[in-house]
């Protein structure tokens, strides 16, 4: 069979030298996000003055209590939003947050969709998709706000220049098995294993059309593999599903006995669950996703949001998204499960949101036409 030739990334101990060397303007700068393996990178360097940070005082609080709500859309898994909702809303009593979770390239358009309505809904936003704030920040909707944890914990590639928004989670998009049906020694140990014909018919992925984490990963997959590899990948008689949540759940079903991506963090809550199924890390790599969290400028709620926004970027709350989320953190307080792979020792394929952003629109296309839905 033949073999799949990966391009390597850089390891993560070159991070800091490589974004020395790169970037004039902001669109390079975007350009080189994939270079960081724990993330986006959101610029080399501060083109603008950042607003300073805000702390969450009494008058921020009490102002957020008597707006009484945050609406919060987001592409995270909904047991994992809800869970953050609930411990907001424990630790200031008087606000709720009303979750509205779809697939990343749907809230994207549904926000699209929204704003030609002028219609403001979203206080905050989160996406797996980060090239969908640079689409949101160039048509002018995001608001600059930059919480404590963010500007004290966070290193400035992780946060954009302007403020205006921060990578508020990190997970990969993952190969899995089910173990009842695949033993670990004949199981896939890279994305070219899964064209062995012994694959036909027992695998099950996203669609890039509707998750922004497949969005990702397809895009890292093709550039790097070529679209060669889901030529072949299609002739396997794959289940298409939607959402990078959904891979996770038909593999722990036993409907299928592996899955060509999906996120992590299920695979890894369902592990430690007890259930059947184990990770993946290819050995060409594995791709990185990072989904930032923003304020809209016309948020109905304003305070309410920054509280949420800071509160999402609290060690409290990244401590949460890995204990319950099974997610990744920037955080450095935040500390990963002892039973997980750390994220520096993984190789991962980068991200280049600002090439997702051009070649979302075509590579929907090729997808469809490649596997006909």
């Amino acid at each position: 069979m033949p073999q799949v030739q990966p391009t390597h990334c850089r390891p993560i101990e070159e991070i800091g030298e490589a974004m020395k060397k790169i970037g004039i303007s902001r669109r390079e700068a975007l350009k080189v996000a994939g270079g960081l393996a724990a993330g986006t990178a959101f610029s080399t360097r501060v083109l603008a003055a950042a607003p300073p940070s805000e702390p969450v005082t009494p008058a921020l609080i009490e102002a957020a209590k008597k707006e009484g709500q945050v609406v919060y859309y987001t592409s995270v898994d909904l047991p994992v939003a809800e869970k953050l909702a609930k411990a907001f809303e424990a630790k200031y009593s008087g606000i709720s947050v009303r979750v509205e979770r779809t697939g990343a390239e749907r809230v994207f358009q549904r926000i699209g969709q929204e704003v030609s309505s002028n219609i403001h809904a979203p206080d905050v936003v989160n996406s797996s998709d980060a090239s969908h704030f640079i689409v949101w920040k160039r048509d002018g909707l995001l608001d600059a706000y930059v919480p404590e944890d963010v500007a004290k914990f966070y290193p400035a590639e992780q946060k954009d220049p302007d403020g205006q928004f921060a990578s508020w989670r990190v997970f990969l998009s993952i190969i899995a098995y089910n173990t009842r049906l695949v033993k670990a020694e004949e199981a896939p140990k890279s994305f070219a294993d899964l064209l062995d014909p012994k694959w036909k018919g027992k695998i099950v992925k996203g669609h890039p059309g509707y998750s922004g984490t497949i969005m990702t990963a397809t895009y890292a997959l093709q550039r790097d593999l070529g679209w060669t590899f889901f030529e072949r990948l299609a002739k396997q008689n794959v289940m298409q599903v939607q959402s990078a949540a959904d891979p996770p759940k038909k593999l722990d079903l036993g409907e299928r006995a592996v899955m060509a991506d999906g996120n992590e963090y299920s695979i890894l809550q369902f592990r430690d669950a007890g259930h059947p199924v184990e990770p993946v890390y290819a050995t060409e790599g594995t791709p990185v996703i990072v989904g930032p969290n923003g304020i809209f400028k016309a948020a109905p709620n304003p305070n309410a949001a920054r509280l949420f926004q800071s509160f999402c970027f609290t060690r409290e709350a990244q401590q949460l998204i890995i204990d319950v989320g099974g997610l990744r953190s920037l955080h450095p307080q935040a500390r990963e499960k002892p039973n997980w792979i750390p994220l520096k020792d993984i190789k991962i394929l980068k991200d280049d949101p600002a090439a997702v952003e051009q070649q979302s629109a075509s590579i929907k296309q090729r997808y469809t036409r490649i596997f006909r839905v």
